[in-house]
């Protein structure tokens, strides 16, 4: 099917508190939501470049590289190109080198066609554990007994303060709910020394893996080696354009891809990613970069269709505040 027109509109969501990105916290989400009409039918997507600036006004490190302006930009040359009939949708996301364009262009195309559930069966919770600036650890303490019982894993941003606060809360977590598994996110944050330090001290039984703690991630395999804690990665898929799954990778310890579609570009790229390391044994978890409401939805949507037996981490709603 060939789409009649495309609209662009720009949003800007303040945040309820801010949220940490890396070690940058922001205030804002800003994006886009693309609508294309195919006669009477409307299709909408979220295009979100993690990108901007942080509450400092410095510029946000290690996400997206592309600006929404440039996305803009950008978008209104290839959507004008796929109107006057030059290419379709996804020949567009494989010209363009802006990683949430052609994310955008690759799952419009699918939603035209047709190609993703309309309904998919609920997933599994994982709750995204981001104490608040200057919070008592008691009051973190009651927010995890009121987590719901069926909760089965939750996921704690790390690297971000003292390993001494972190570590006090992965065991009040632990205290509260003795039975949960933890993955645990650096977002590249360590030294490998520090992360030796800091896997030292936590309870590994409960530890499913540890998604990026070193800043280089191939010290990850050494650690590995020293701790027997396994690691999982996210930013490098993002910074090597042609990262490989290595035929080894489970022997030193990989065991998850966390592929933010919004950093990574195309679905085609995401599906050949997903098919090469599942080959492999290791596990691909789909993960939202803060997108709003249109954007969980469709990543729920792809993992429903991509990765039906893992749970998509998903629970980055709640700090957006409702307007």
């Amino acid at each position: 099917m060939i789409a009649d027109s495309f609209a662009l509109a720009r949003y800007h969501i303040p945040l309820e508190a801010p949220l940490p990105v890396g070690k940058q916290r922001i205030e804002l989400r800003q994006g886009l939501v693309l609508k294309a009409s195919v006669g009477e039918q409307q299709h909408y997507v979220e295009i979100a470049p993690l990108s901007g600036l942080d509450r400092d006004g410095s510029p946000l490190n290690g996400f997206s590289h592309e600006s929404v302006d440039e996305v803009i930009a950008e978008a209104q040359l290839l959507l004008q190109s796929v109107i006057e009939g030059g290419h379709d949708l996804i020949a567009a996301s494989n010209l363009t080198q802006l990683p949430s364009l052609a994310w955008g262009l690759s799952l419009l195309a699918a939603k035209i066609n047709g190609q993703l559930p309309v309904h998919h069966p609920e997933f599994e919770p994982i709750p995204l554990l981001v104490p608040r600036e200057g919070e008592p650890l008691a009051l973190t303490k009651q927010r995890i007994a009121a987590l719901p019982a069926q909760i089965r894993r939750v996921k704690i941003k790390v690297a971000q303060t003292s390993m001494a606060e972190e570590l006090a809360l992965i065991y009040a977590v632990l205290e509260q709910r003795p039975e949960l598994k933890l993955r645990l996110d650096a977002n590249q944050g360590f030294e490998q020394q520090q992360a030796e330090s800091f896997c030292a001290c936590l309870p590994k039984a409960a530890i499913e893996y540890f998604e990026e703690p070193c800043r280089i991630w191939q010290n990850n395999r050494s650690l590995y080696a020293s701790t027997g804690i396994p690691f999982a990665l996210d930013e490098t898929l993002a910074k090597t354009a042609d990262f490989k799954v290595a035929e080894d990778s489970f022997e030193y310890g990989l065991r998850a891809l966390v592929l933010k579609p919004m950093l990574l570009g195309t679905l085609q790229r995401l599906q050949r990613l997903i098919e090469e390391a599942n080959a492999l044994g290791i596990r691909c978890v789909l993960s939202s970069s803060l997108e709003a409401s249109l954007g969980i939805r469709d990543l729920c949507k792809v993992a429903a269709l991509l990765t039906p037996d893992e749970t998509p981490g998903a629970d980055t709603l709640s700090p957006l505040a409702k307007i």
